[in-house]
């Protein structure tokens, strides 16, 4: 029997948690202390945090979203699938995906040190040294050190081979010279985890090496862009003569690719789960107003939105497929071909909700103000999601890239001419 079972709701219930297998009932009883605790600690000062937050909506109430994470972070909620001799639970899978789903249901305000808690602490866990483990994971736990992820470059976007970003030894330091750009919360964070070409001359994927880079520091520039939201959670980052020691390099010099596949493979974990559950908090409340303006009435509208509790359906299932599989041994190709088809799934979703959206409000959408009455040229949720999931099929890995992963290393077909 499968360890995580799929239940027949999307929508955030209760009886949408994923059960495990076993007599024993630990999980549901897991299930329950972080329910309960969450009940009990989204009150007060915290109250007012509910669903503020994540892609797009960074900007909300960022300070006191830090305070939050720490909070979590005292209980004991933070890092729980991390073993427990670096501050972690040894939660088991099923587990960490309870944990995502009641966090979700609850409503709770997104993260801010997802960059450093769900890519770098596991890439540290899987190719770090015992130094960098030591010096690095205690401050991701307590939410102390906020990171950011230095990949793409204003060249080699999706293309993460193409990057030119160079790092060159100097004694005990790298001496980094390049760009960066769309790199998130860079203007909050305290280190950047970079991919730098290191071997003077080498192409491609070779000569790279993963570097952890602190933030404050001269010769590094932090820019806003700003989006079609009018947000700027995006920056550049321009490295001049930036310095790291020659010691934060993780895994062997030149293996960087090897190392940054590894990180985009635990950016498509987890908690992804809890992602989907707020994809269907947003359909539930796109067909409440569906259904309070008459737009449901539409069969065309009607069918569209049974479509993506359809789709959403799919993403679930393939989310925990995946989950079980990359707990097995599974040769590069497949965790590949995952990483991208999950990738390809909920970005697509989420892109054509925001398009559905603005078709169910119709007319009206078209006016950059609050549905409710409020500031003109104020964005209204429908809008600012609309806006913001046209970027959902372009970060993190484009369509067209996916794609070509699939068909060149899953599939093994000829190569895309260059």
């Amino acid at each position: 029997m499968s360890a995580i079972q799929t239940s027949d709701s999307v929508t955030g219930t209760p009886e949408g948690t994923s059960t495990v297998s076993g007599p024993t009932g630990d999980d549901r009883r897991f299930a329950a202390e972080i329910r309960e605790w969450l009940a009990e600690n989204l009150e007060g000062r915290f109250r007012e945090l509910r669903g503020l937050g994540g892609p797009g909506r960074e900007h909300e109430a960022f300070d006191e979203r830090l305070e939050w994470d720490r909070h979590l972070a005292a209980a004991g909620w933070t890092c729980l699938g991390w073993p427990a001799r670096y501050g972690g639970r040894d939660a088991t899978l099923a587990q960490q995906v309870i944990f995502h789903e009641e966090y979700a249901k609850a409503d709770a305000p997104a993260r801010v040190s997802h960059l450093g808690e769900e890519l770098l602490g596991p890439t540290l866990l899987a190719f770090g040294t015992e130094e960098q483990k030591q010096r690095f994971l205690p401050g991701i736990k307590t939410v102390t050190e906020l990171w950011c992820q230095g990949y793409s470059e204003p060249g080699a976007g999706s293309d993460l081979a193409a990057v030119s970003t160079s790092a060159r030894l100097d004694g005990d330091h790298w001496v980094i010279n390049g760009q960066k750009i769309w790199t998130s919360l860079a203007h909050l964070s305290d280190w950047c985890f970079a991919v730098c070409r290191t071997e003077p001359g080498s192409a491609r994927h070779t000569g790279l090496s993963y570097l952890l880079v602190p933030m404050k520091q001269p010769g590094i520039e932090v820019r806003p862009i700003v989006q079609l939201t009018g947000t700027s959670e995006f920056n550049e980052v321009f490295f001049d003569g930036a310095r790291t020691e020659a010691g934060l390099v993780v895994g062997a010099p030149g293996d960087g690719w090897r190392v940054a596949m590894g990180t985009l493979t635990f950016e498509r974990g987890i908690s992804t789960v809890g992602q989907q559950i707020r994809f269907a908090r947003e359909l539930a409340d796109l067909e409440a107003v569906a259904r309070s303006t008459g737009a449901l009435d539409d069969p065309v509208l009607a069918e569209r939105l049974d479509r993506a509790w359809v789709g959403l359906r799919v993403l679930r299932a393939h989310a925990l497929r995946t989950l079980e599989s990359a707990h097995e041994t599974v040769d590069a190709r497949t965790a590949a071909g995952q990483a991208s088809v999950s990738k390809l799934l909920w970005a697509n979703w989420h892109r054509g909700l925001g398009e559905l959206a603005m078709d169910v409000l119709g007319a009206p959408g078209l006016l950059a103000r609050d549905l409710d009455g409020g500031n003109p040229g104020e964005l209204n949720e429908w809008q600012r999601l609309f806006l913001f999931t046209r970027a959902d099929t372009i970060y993190g890995g484009s369509n067209e890239v996916q794609r070509n992963i699939i068909a060149e290393r899953v599939l093994g077909l000829p190569r895309e001419a260059r």
